[in-house]
């Protein structure tokens, strides 16, 4: 699954349908405290730090589409993920976090069908405003749904949703089409949509809090950081990406590897002793140090904290941050960089363990990484080879933030890698160039392993280092 921005993704002419959620039940005081990174996004943005933060998705459903099946679909929804009934708010004279939360059976769906067919370019347009309106960290509800329906009848719908980065992260978005695609065929057929249960993000936020407690995990995660950030400060790009403007960011979307290629990608890093998202950076380390002459690879990775199994399939922020360091010397061999990031995550990984807001109270300095990669493995998403078919997409909001953001993510279909980067000619130089080479890399190192079967190739939420956007 791709992850770009709304105007990258091919939005048809029309019917456009909204579909606005709304309480009917009572709100009830919550007293369960937001998790950190809530309740610091909810005090960034209160004080105009930044603009948008919403993540989103579209794909398609067969059509036609059935008004009320649609409508009971996003109810049995948004029942099931409690985040979405339960709202936090900033008191900004006390600086306190109030939250109110609606029970399950409370909330209604209002529709508004624009009964016309537009061209896409005008939905386009009603999409984002949409999407910028209602997906805030401050409103309920701080998600939106639309659909948009062909001027065919007959013919598959398209499903947008948009929600603010506080209640989600990537990994929830890319399964969300898997869980409203089977809720919405049960309520079409009588088939069984067989989700698995979860656990609720505002109960994750309850608990986060009472692991803090643990005076030796904070103590490794300050190690950890403060390490991290003794030469220079927080990793930056190791080409320059030059001033910032005004404009928003720029971005690209390519695809590395195909299936077999990411196959034998996986064999070379068995072979070698450690796991696929070692490998890459090994690869991206080697290419920092041919394009940059760098000598320790420096980069912050998103790491998740769904530690049990309530939280594997959960909607929310479940992101920990940690930086590696990859030294590199004479020996750029991919078995000795890989090895070597192996061990930097094995050593580092304690830093993700603690909320970097909390991480960056206790050192006195907030935690605004500059050069992030992510990745995730996203092969064993149920319904995840359906995605092609679907044209599922996973989107984000426009960003105007002066950093680097890399996400690749392994899929059924391949290897696919997504940046955002400083809309300005160098830095647009300087990520092509870097992307090439990192392309060519990875591809030198599948030659001769495309007849070897992997084997770290288990499923398991384990292994996902999970995306962020801010």
């Amino acid at each position: 699954m791709e992850f770009t921005e709304l105007a990258d993704y091919a939005i048809p002419s029309g019917s456009l349908v909204e579909w606005l959620p709304c309480a009917t039940g009572q709100w009830t005081p919550d007293p369960r405290p937001a998790s950190y990174i809530h309740e610091a996004h909810l005090q960034r943005s209160s004080a105009g730090a930044g603009g948008q933060s919403w993540l989103g998705t579209a794909f398609e459903i067969p059509g036609p589409l059935d008004l009320e099946a649609f409508r009971i679909t996003l109810q049995q929804w948004i029942d099931r993920h409690e985040v979405l009934r339960s709202h936090t708010s900033l008191d900004t004279e006390s600086g306190e976090i109030i939250r109110h939360t609606v029970p399950v059976n409370g909330i209604d769906i209002g529709v508004v069908d624009h009964g016309y067919n537009s061209p896409s370019q005008v939905n386009f347009e009603h999409l984002h405003r949409l999407f910028d309106e209602f997906a805030s960290p401050h409103s309920w509800p701080s998600y939106v749904f639309a659909t948009l329906t062909p001027r065919t009848d007959d013919g598959p719908f398209t499903v947008f949703f948009a929600a603010d980065h506080s209640i989600i992260d990537g990994f929830s978005i890319v399964l969300i089409a898997h869980e409203i695609a089977s809720l919405y065929r049960e309520n079409l057929t009588g088939q069984p949509a067989n989700l698995f249960p979860v656990g609720s993000y505002v109960d994750f936020g309850a608990q986060e809090r009472q692991q803090m407690a643990d005076q030796d995990a904070e103590d490794a995660a300050l190690d950890v950081w403060r390490e991290a950030m003794e030469d220079g400060g927080l990793p930056q790009f190791p080409l320059p990406i030059g001033d910032r403007g005004p404009e928003s960011q720029n971005g690209l979307s390519t695809w590395l590897l195909d299936t077999d290629q990411s196959k034998a990608f996986s064999a070379k890093c068995a072979a070698s002793g450690v796991g696929y998202f070692a490998g890459l950076l090994g690869r991206l380390a080697a290419v920092g140090h041919d394009v940059a002459g760098v000598d320790h690879f420096r980069v912050v990775t998103p790491i998740h904290t769904r530690t049990a199994q309530e939280w594997a399939g959960a909607l929310g922020w479940f992101v920990g941050l940690c930086p590696l360091d990859i030294p590199i010397d004479s020996d750029r061999s991919f078995d000795t960089l890989a090895e070597r990031a192996a061990t930097s995550m094995s050593m580092r990984k304690p830093a993700a363990a603690i909320p970097f807001d909390r991480i960056g109270e206790k050192l006195g300095t907030p935690i605004r990484p500059r050069f992030v990669v992510s990745y995730m493995d996203v092969r064993f998403v149920p319904e995840a080879a359906q995605w092609p078919e679907w044209k599922a997409r996973a989107l984000r909001s426009k960003a105007y933030t002066h950093d680097v953001y890399l996400w690749i993510n392994r899929t059924p279909q391949g290897l696919n890698l997504a940046v955002r980067y400083p809309n300005n000619d160098t830095a647009n130089s300087s990520v092509h160039k870097y992307v090439a080479a990192f392309r060519r890399a990875i591809e030198e190192t599948v030659v001769g392993n495309e007849e070897k079967n992997p084997t770290n190739d288990a499923p398991g939420y384990s292994s996902v280092a999970l995306q962020t956007v801010s």
